[in-house]
């Protein structure tokens, strides 16, 4: 295979949850090599990230990376600080928002599709069942692009730099749908912001309320591990 006719690199945001598999299987689909990245943030469990290294080699990406960043130093959400986890929706920006997240792990992403010569990042950021999160909107992920295309030398010099959020106008149950028709087993996944060490889930909070949702709504028995 010469040059012209090698797969493109894509850089992508791997959080162990359902949205970021079907973000791989979509991604490979499209012909790309996938270059996983998952973010250590001090969440409250490590179980995620251990999926995340799992549903990374179930879907074929070419390696899987980790990068420790602590946001618990700083706190202000229940992900990151002695909070409780809410177990029923509400009004405004939940407190299971941890404070410029995806801003932070776009840039994480960006730096390291710089070092590996890609024009291309994917996150499965959501605005359809989001949870209220300001940095999971359309409008984040054009104004991050921008700014990637001003602050990098890619931007600058290069052939310049695509955040794809293939998911973004997608309901829970358009996700589990399409990971279906990829082949994404959903049991590898999890999306629970209080996972136990096992990754079971708890079943009570919003992660968990939109997933069996989006598992009902399309039809498909729910392969989620409960504690």
């Amino acid at each position: 295979m010469n040059a012209s006719t090698s797969p493109r690199k894509a850089v992508i945001l791997v959080s162990g949850g359902m949205d970021s598999a079907v973000t791989i299987a979509m991604a490979r689909e499209q012909g790309f090599e996938v270059y996983a990245l998952s973010v250590a943030y001090g969440q409250r469990h490590s179980s995620e990230l251990e999926a995340s290294e799992r549903v990374s080699t179930m879907l074929g990406a070419v390696t899987h990376k980790t990068v420790n960043i602590d946001l618990r130093s700083i706190g202000g959400s229940a992900l990151t600080a002695d909070i409780d986890v809410p177990e029923d929706g509400g009004e405004g920006i939940p407190v299971t928002y941890v404070p410029a997240r995806n801003t932070i792990m776009l840039s994480i992403a960006l730096g390291w599709a710089e070092v590996l010569g890609s024009s291309d990042i994917f996150c499965g950021v959501n605005a359809v069942d989001y949870s209220g999160y300001p940095d999971c909107r359309p409008a984040f992920v054009e104004s991050f692009q921008a700014l990637a295309n001003v602050a990098t030398k890619a931007g600058v010099e290069g052939a310049g730099i695509r955040i794809h959020a293939p998911l973004m106008q997608m309901g829970k149950d358009d996700i589990v749908r399409e990971g279906m028709r990829l082949g994404v087993d959903f049991s590898a996944t999890v999306s629970c912001y209080q996972a136990d060490a096992q990754g079971r889930a708890c079943g009570h909070c919003d992660a968990c309320r939109l997933r069996a949702e989006g598992f009902a709504k399309a039809g498909v028995p729910d392969p989620t591990h409960y504690a």
